[in-house]
């Protein structure tokens, strides 16, 4: 049967990194409050020759790059953001432009944290479909550019950047032996719409908007999606937490992280965390984390890896695949 196998990874910061230190000049907070409650040390924040789609771009270039491709080798690029440089065109099709890439097809996906869990499931539909061999999945976002600076809550949680992979087709048995993807778990629940969302858009406001968020009711809810969309993939393939090698969440809050590996029974050791370093940088946080894993050797091939997130909407998943 067709899997769909990761060839490549590749991530982008913006230049800047704001620390903690530098939040306590804005708004009223401190380094030892923010670390407690979230885990967050620093995060990059876009400057003004920075967009989602530049770094999209450079995220996409690297991962080409890491699995010996080029442009010219991609069928489709699926963008997930919530932070698009345009209404329209999508992000997606920009990125395809700045990589001078004039075949194939472009599009963006909308589940804002959840962005790239859906993303790489849409990539998969269309791996297994037959409508594409090759597929760039990038998660970009730059929510430096609706956070309300002014609201302490809010604004310490949010960074920006980039990650991508390449998924190519490729062979399999059937098993969880193979390589690729092996099962996708999407949930979606609107009647949380008010828990966490942008304040504006152009069929409402005509303006970007701000973003709102009831932090405790987004953490009440946040560890039992979670597990629920774990558990399933394991159900699903017959696998339980003690074959998995790696846990790659979505970098949104430390305890949350930790809650729901916990809950899950596993260990901490192989829990990915990278939002120390980047904040939470919604749907570009788990290719970020994975970029960041498989660079620095942690992350080998055949290892078996659970991505999972939940955002606003809600929106939550898990993907199982081997490396």
């Amino acid at each position: 049967m067709i899997r769909s196998v990761v060839r490549g990874f590749g991530a982008a910061l913006p230049k800047r990194v704001m620390t903690n230190g530098d939040m306590e000049a804005i708004v009223d907070t401190s380094d030892e409050w923010i670390v407690q409650r979230t885990g967050i040390r620093q995060r990059y924040l876009a400057g003004d020759d920075e967009t989602t789609a530049s770094l999209g771009e450079a995220a996409a270039r690297a991962a080409l790059a890491n699995g010996g491709l080029t442009p010219a080798d991609i069928d489709l690029i699926i963008c997930a953001t919530s932070t698009p440089d345009n209404t329209f065109p999508a992000t997606a099709v920009n990125i395809q432009n700045r990589l001078g890439m004039r075949h194939g097809f472009a599009f963006d996906v909308q589940a804002v944290c959840t962005g790239f869990v859906y993303a790489v499931t849409t990539a998969d539909a269309y791996i297994r479909g037959g409508l594409a061999k090759r597929v760039l999945v990038i998660g970009a976002e730059t929510f430096s550019r609706i956070l309300d600076w002014n609201d302490r809550t809010t604004c310490v949680l949010f960074g920006d950047g980039a990650g991508a992979i390449v998924l190519e087709a490729g062979e399999g048995e059937g098993t969880v032996a193979d390589r690729g993807v092996l099962t996708a778990h999407l949930r979606s629940d609107g009647s949380h719409k008010e828990k966490l969302y942008v304040d504006g858009g152009p069929s409402t406001t005509g303006t970007v908007g701000k973003l709102r968020m009831e932090g405790r009711e987004v953490f009440k809810y946040a560890v039992g999606m979670i597990t629920d969309v774990i558990q399933a993939a394991f159900d699903s393939t017959g696998t339980t937490a003690d074959d998995l090698d790696w846990l790659v969440p979505h970098q949104a809050n430390r305890r949350i992280i930790d809650g729901s590996a916990k809950k899950l029974n596993i260990d901490p050791a192989k829990v990915v965390v990278t939002v120390d370093l980047h904040g939470n940088t919604s749907a570009a946080s788990i290719p970020l984390a994975l970029a960041t894993a498989a660079g620095d050797g942690r992350i080998k091939k055949g290892d078996l890896v659970m991505l999972e997130a939940m955002g606003g909407g809600f929106t939550w998943g898990a993907v199982l695949l081997r490396w």
